[in-house]
Parts: structure tokens; C-alpha cells; sequence
């Protein structure tokens, strides 16, 4: 599986798995990346964030190989500023969005479109977001976003989002799917959309039929990538549903320099 290090894609969930609880990126992680790049190895991301909420790390480190964002709404190719691959939610999520935000008048929401991030309610858990995001979204009404929206995200307390998925599954709406993809967020995707279809995606346009892909997430929107993967990793954090699926639950924590020790592990297979 690891026989040439030059073959090897390790794409990695951001929040909860590379990056630790205070958002800053370990040196331990930042040296192993650069260690594993080094050697011919691939590295990149795949994360619910905007390219505009991702791209303030790069500062930190950089991907060698096109990123995967919005959950997987995006196939993004950074060096030469162009996507790859792009799917949208339908119009009809509109209808829904209204539907919930009258339900829930103090949820927070934002749509992402590939020029920023809207925010169309504002409340505790949505300032929170943009705080530990380091993003600058624009706060407008429906009507001013004319751009197709890669998701919608909604933003609350972890018991007032329990309320929300009741509401929704009691709903039945269809044409969409919709992911927690943190205690406090739950999302509106592409339906049949996720991290793992992009994964898929990207094996195919981008030639990755000899390569190892090794995957790495902490969250339930990272099992479909993780059970895609060649190699599927959690860290210790992980949810149970995420271990589950994972061929490796990892001992160290996303506060533990989980991918450093993916990396580890991938050199000592080679070597």
C-alpha cells in the first residue's frame, strides 16, 4: 500500500483533527507536514470551512495538491486559483431555510457562496463561528446573495441544534441532505454530497488510480471520506460513529498532534 512515498495523498479534515482546540497549528504537525512533503508526499485538506475561513492558515502550511472545501462542494486547485469541481444545493433549500428560521428565530444561519460567507441571521453561536474561524463574512438579507450556494449552515446551542434535527427528520424535507457536522452546527449539503463523494471526484479528475489515499477526520461529515479512504484515520477524539469506521483510531487527540503521528505511521510503513 505504502510502497513509493511519491504515491501517498493524505488529505485531512481541518477542525477537530489537524487543527487543536485553540485553532492554532502544532509545530510538531506543521514540521511533520513539511517532513512528509519533503519526501514526494501529497498533503491537503478537506473541510466544511470557505476557501476565504481555510486559506488564513497558509501562512502555517501549504497544500500540494488541490483541497477539498464546503464539505465537499468544492474541488479547489490553489496553486493555479481555479476549481476542479463544484456542486450546489438546489433552489428549493431556499423554501426550507425560511421554513426553519421561522421555527427557530434566534438560529443562527450562513449560506456559503464561493465569494464569502453570508450570514442571513446572526446570533451567539454564529459570532463564536466567525471568531474562531478568523473569518469576515458579510451579513445581508436572501436577497442580496446571487451567487449558488455550496451549503448552508446553521448555528446554535448543542441542545437548541438537537431541536433543530428533530424538527427537520419530523419534516421529511427532501432534495438535500443534512449533516451535523459539529455539536453546535448542522448543515444543508448537495444531496448525495459529502467529503467522501469529493474524495471520489478527485481520484478521478486529478489521475489517482496508483496512488494510497489516506484519510483523516474527527466528525460524522468525515465518515463518508474515511470509509472512501485507502487508509481511514481518526484521532482520539473522534465521535464513536467516526471510530467505527476508521481503520486506525489513533491515541493522540487533535490537541496531540494527531497528524504528526499519521505521518509517523505512514513513514514507517515505507521505511
Amino acid at each position: 500500500m505504502f510502497e513509493d512515498i511519491n504515491k501517498v495523498l493524505l488529505i485531512t479534515d481541518m477542525d477537530g483533527t489537524f487543527l487543536p482546540t485553540d485553532k492554532v497549528p502544532t509545530k510538531e504537525n506543521l514540521e511533520a507536514v513539511k517532513r512528509f512533503q519533503s519526501a514526494g508526499g501529497k498533503f491537503t485538506i478537506a473541510t466544511g470551512r470557505a476557501l476565504q475561513a481555510a486559506e488564513l492558515y497558509f501562512d502555517y502550511f501549504k497544500c500540494n495538491f488541490p483541497m477539498i472545501l464546503f464539505n465537499g462542494g468544492m474541488i479547489y486547485d490553489y496553486d493555479n486559483k481555479r476549481s476542479l469541481f463544484d456542486r450546489y444545493v438546489p433552489g428549493t433549500a431556499k423554501s426550507m431555510v425560511l421554513d426553519i428560521l421561522n421555527q427557530f428565530p434566534n438560529l443562527g444561519c450562513e449560506i456559503l457562496v464561493k465569494s464569502n460567507i453570508k450570514i442571513v441571521q446572526y446570533n451567539d453561536m454564529e459570532e463564536y463561528h466567525t471568531r474562531i474561524c478568523k473569518s469576515h463574512p458579510d451579513i445581508v438579507s436572501f436577497e442580496d446573495i446571487d451567487e449558488p450556494w455550496y451549503k448552508v449552515l446553521f448555528a446554535d446551542t448543542e441542545e437548541n441544534i438537537d431541536e433543530v434535527v428533530s424538527y427537520v427528520t419530523q419534516k421529511g424535507f427532501s432534495g438535500v441532505d443534512f449533516v451535523r457536522s459539529d455539536r453546535f452546527f448542522y448543515e444543508i449539503l448537495p444531496l448525495g454530497n459529502s467529503k467522501g463523494t469529493a474524495v471520489k471526484k478527485m481520484r478521478e479528475i486529478c489521475g489517482l488510480d496508483d496512488f494510497t489515499v489516506v484519510c483523516a477526520g474527527d466528525y460524522n461529515n468525515d465518515i463518508e471520506m474515511i470509509r472512501y479512504a485507502d487508509l481511514g484515520v481518526c484521532p482520539s477524539n473522534a465521535t464513536s460513529a467516526v471510530k467505527a469506521v476508521s481503520d486506525i483510531v489513533f491515541k493522540q487527540s487533535n490537541d496531540e498532534n494527531a497528524i504528526a503521528a499519521v505521518i509517523d505511521h505512514i513513514f514507517s510503513k515505507i521505511n
